[in-house]
């Protein structure tokens, strides 16, 4: 296969990576690298990114790197309040010492609102600018939990991605 950033690359490893945040009134709501306008926001040690944080995980799994706690603990004030896109940027820079490239990244964020599929454009751009990769690359998808538990009341937001690499 071609190593071009624009064309399909055989994946050879798969990762899959999960966070969640509990949603409080006044804290900014950052996902995908992009604020988005809502009346709550994350819970967490840096930006609260849940799907910066997911896609962490997703490709650190599948690069057999453990996991964005190894890496960037929450009990290290270098961390604190910072962008979780600098975490991408830092994941992907693991990757390519390592010979492996982002071939597909695959995230569904599990929310009751704000309606997310508006921001899809921007939150691809941020993302794949930090993982220097394009933007077709990346597909995002947006459900609620109908109205159950803690995600379905509005208290949490959640991330799933599945990650391939190729190398």
């Amino acid at each position: 296969m071609s190593t071009s950033n624009s064309l399909p690359l055989a994946i050879s490893r798969v990762g899959i990576g999960y966070d969640v945040h509990r949603l409080e009134a006044g804290r900014r709501l950052i996902l995908g690298g992009v604020e988005i306008p809502a009346d709550r926001g994350p819970v967490g040690h840096s930006d609260g990114d849940a799907l910066a944080h997911a896609l962490c995980d997703a490709l650190l799994g599948a690069a057999g790197l453990g996991d964005i706690g190894t890496h960037f603990p929450d009990t290290d004030p270098r961390w604190k309040g910072v962008s979780s896109l600098l975490f991408l940027e830092r994941t992907a820079a693991m990757l390519a010492e390592r010979g492996l490239r982002v071939a597909w990244i695959d995230a569904v964020v599990i929310v009751e609102r704000p309606k997310l599929g508006p921001h899809f454009p921007a939150m691809k751009q941020a993302l794949a600018g930090a993982l220097v990769l394009p933007p077709e690359r990346i597909n995002l998808k947006a459900k609620t939990n109908e109205g159950m538990g803690e995600l379905g009341r509005g208290e949490a937001i959640a991330a799933q991605v599945v990650a391939g690499l190729a190398g």
